[in-house]
């Protein structure tokens, strides 16, 4: 290289270094990343919708914050990329959290997102119509990390039955309603607005998780102690937006829910109405109240009876609160 270019880039680098937003182009133009960008992992779901809201309404650039969503398949999988320090927040199921924190991941779930949501779902033809009818049937999951996974476990236990009288699979949420579509499996365990769609496709829901267990803490929002330790007031900021957007959907599921489902990702709108009857089928909330911790309390002692965790996990390990 020329010793005069040489020094023009340096220098060119030097005076971008010192602008704060345009380090970050910079850095990704060299195939680098910028601290200032909040990397947000999230699943094909509408209970991440304050996530969807939030981004849409620009309410994290408000607050100058950058983000970056990034689509997992299931929860096991956004709980490995925190793992690796890909992801520095996460919308995600309670199990996969659980487990990652019992394994010495280093996350703390700061706010709760939604109660409920899943339900087993069967073909309208089949010959399925209680517990005992799942017995050495094909039943898919998003994983055993999933709080689905979970959910079945707890189901069939409840009904004399357990997870080794079923063929369990794991498949991507959106391929269980096509494989009972196509009889490729009995019944699929699922998340909403999968539930949801698939019941408008003709198929029958042979339970819901509201039904085998009521208010049932499902996704929660999760940072990294990185993320925590070095920027807790960005983290508080995220806390704050996921109120927000939390308040808007429940301000408008009820009368104006076409106001939030225009601000779904279109993978996860198939139908505006179905979509709509989706919303209001379970509880949105956020923050960490006495109430909420005791669910997830309940929650743990039930994995731990399941043989799922080991032993349930003290609250300062497991939740944080800006404090």
């Amino acid at each position: 290289m020329n010793k005069k270019i040489g020094i023009i880039l340096a220098l060119v680098l030097i005076a971008l270094l010192a602008m704060g937003s345009a380090s970050a182009g910079i850095f990704d133009f060299l195939g680098g990343s910028s601290d200032d960008k909040i990397t947000i992992g999230y699943l094909p779901s509408d209970h991440d919708s304050a996530l969807f809201v939030a981004d849409q309404q620009g309410l994290f650039k408000e607050k100058n914050i950058t983000v970056e969503l990034v689509q997992f398949n299931n929860g096991g999988d956004l709980m490995t990329a925190m793992a690796s320090g890909k992801v520095d927040v996460g919308y995600v199921g309670i199990s996969p959290v659980l487990s990652s924190v019992e394994k010495g991941v280093p996350v703390k779930i700061i706010s709760s997102a939604q109660t409920e949501g899943s339900g087993i779902i069967v073909s309208n033809n089949s010959n399925i119509s209680a517990a005992s009818d799942l017995s050495g049937k094909n039943v898919a999951t998003p994983g055993e990390a999933s709080i689905q996974y979970v959910l079945l476990n707890y189901y069939l236990t409840q009904n004399g039955l357990s997870m080794d009288k079923v063929n369990a699979s794991a498949m991507k949420t959106p391929s269980i309603n096509d494989a009972i579509n196509t009889n490729t499996i009995d019944a699929g365990v699922t998340f909403q607005p999968f539930v949801s769609s698939s019941e408008a496709n003709g198929n029958k829901v042979l339970v819901t998780s509201h039904d085998m267990l009521p208010n049932h803490p499902c996704c929660v929002v999760v940072a990294s102690q990185d993320l925590i330790d070095k920027h807790p007031d960005t983290v508080k900021d995220i806390v704050a937006i996921h109120e927000n957007a939390t308040q808007f959907i429940n301000d408008n599921v009820e009368n104006n829910a076409s106001a939030v489902v225009d601000l779904l990702p279109k993978d996860i709108v198939s139908n505006k109405t179905v979509e709509e009857q989706s919303l209001a089928s379970f509880p949105f909330i956020s923050g960490l109240n006495d109430t909420y911790k005791a669910e997830v309390d309940s929650f743990m002692k039930l994995e731990v009876d399941l043989g799922i965790l080991n032993k349930t996990i003290p609250h300062e390990k497991l939740f944080w609160e800006g404090k």
